[in-house]
């Protein structure tokens, strides 16, 4: 039997070619090559929806800069991630490129049920956002209804600020900033309630 050919490793992706990438091309970059993205469902997406509001509300009179999901960030010289939601401090310069080497003030990541998601984003984007020097890590959790909201500590660990599941929370450097979970939790709620016309279709 003759062996079929084993095909060639392509060779590692640069940080420059991975922003370069089209925007309809999924992927984050871990160690120069693409590894795929989480599926997001609808109550991530309600969440991202319900953050990028509070906090471009928040930010836009303080001249802070928030972005989406689609925004790259080099973590490392060759790692790229595309957080769900970030915000840079005020009067941040980014240039007219595509990808960012800047440490943001907040990274915001939305917990998906599946393990593996959720190992990624608990240990190793945490790690990776700690030795970038991201300042707060907050970790949405909208199957559990529970919010973290991490600081980093002169040693580079993350320390838990808050931790909360309803009501109106605070976060510590944050000035006025309020989340109003409850608010949060009952926009899921209504976006991923089934729709009873669905439901008579069905039948």
């Amino acid at each position: 039997m003759v062996a079929a050919p084993s095909m060639p490793i392509p060779p590692p992706m640069s940080l420059e070619q991975w922003a370069d990438m089209a925007e309809d091309e999924p992927g984050e970059l871990v160690d120069g090559y693409l590894v795929e993205e989480e599926v997001p469902n609808h109550a991530h997406e309600a969440v991202v929806s319900w953050l990028l509001f509070v906090l471009m509300s928040w930010a836009r009179p303080r001249r802070g800069v928030v972005f989406a999901s689609e925004h790259k960030i080099g973590v490392a010289p060759t790692r790229g991630r595309k957080p769900d939601v970030t915000m840079y401090p005020p009067d941040t310069r980014l240039g007219l490129g595509s990808l960012s080497r800047k440490p943001p003030r907040l990274i915001v990541e939305v917990v998906s049920p599946d393990p593996r998601d959720v190992r990624r984003d608990r240990f190793e984007k945490a790690n990776e956002y700690a030795r970038f020097g991201v300042r707060s890590y907050w970790l949405f959790d909208p199957a559990a209804r529970i919010v973290e909201c991490f600081d980093l500590d002169p040693q580079g660990r993350w320390i838990r600020a808050v931790s909360a599941a309803s009501g109106q929370v605070t976060v510590p450097g944050f000035d006025d900033l309020v989340l109003d979970l409850d608010d949060l939790w009952s926009e899921v709620d209504r976006v991923t309630a089934d729709d009873p016309e669905d439901d008579l279709a069905a039948l």
